[in-house]
């Protein structure tokens, strides 16, 4: 049974975690547990059938890796922004780790809205918009989180906004520019 997700509570709980307060990572955990699971199944819902990485797996590897952080967290939103960005990393690093045993398997194009949408569906596509956001990111960083928080991290427009300290309009305004500038890139081919 999940629990409800008290934003107030979270945020405290995630403060006095931060704090070094053991028992309030062992409060937290059945919460954000729930919700990492969610967001990293709406990550592999898109990924091949047969991908030797599951969700479990995936948010077992997120949970490893924030229990060893050192973050002063913020807030919920906060948390799942972080969260967001280690999921993006996990996948990014199992598919090069599964491109690299494949040794010159040809890459595979997707359109944008599949990929920023729906999620990569072959670890080729994956590594490609990975790089790709890669390059926005060095030309206007704000797109690129917004796109990771959107796609990876399954933030609503308000939620992004509330962790980039902007409005939810301009989050749909970038967004678009993000997903015109991805497109380029990636039917360029040289993400």
């Amino acid at each position: 049974m999940e629990m409800p997700l008290d934003r107030p509570a979270m945020t405290q709980l995630l403060r006095q975690w931060g704090s070094g307060d053991k028992a309030a990572l062992d409060e937290l955990m059945p919460i954000v547990y729930n919700q990492l699971h969610k967001l990293a199944s709406r990550c592999m819902r898109a990924e091949r059938p047969d991908n030797t990485l599951r969700a479990t797996a995936l948010v077992h590897e997120a949970y490893l890796r924030l229990i060893d952080s050192e973050v002063d967290w913020q807030d919920r939103v906060h948390f799942f922004a972080v969260s967001a960005r280690l999921l993006r990393r996990i996948l990014v690093d199992h598919a090069k780790a599964n491109h690299r045993s494949k040794r010159g398997g040809g890459a595979e194009k997707i359109p944008l809205d599949e990929a920023v949408l729906v999620g990569p569906q072959s670890p080729t596509g994956l590594l490609e918009l990975d790089l790709a956001l890669e390059h926005l990111a060095a030309q206007d960083k704000r797109k690129s989180e917004i796109v990771e928080l959107l796609c990876f991290g399954g933030l609503t427009y308000d939620e992004t906004a509330a962790a980039l300290h902007i409005s939810p309009a301009t989050v749909h305004r970038e967004l678009q520019m993000a997903r015109a500038w991805l497109h380029r890139e990636l039917s360029r081919g040289t993400a």
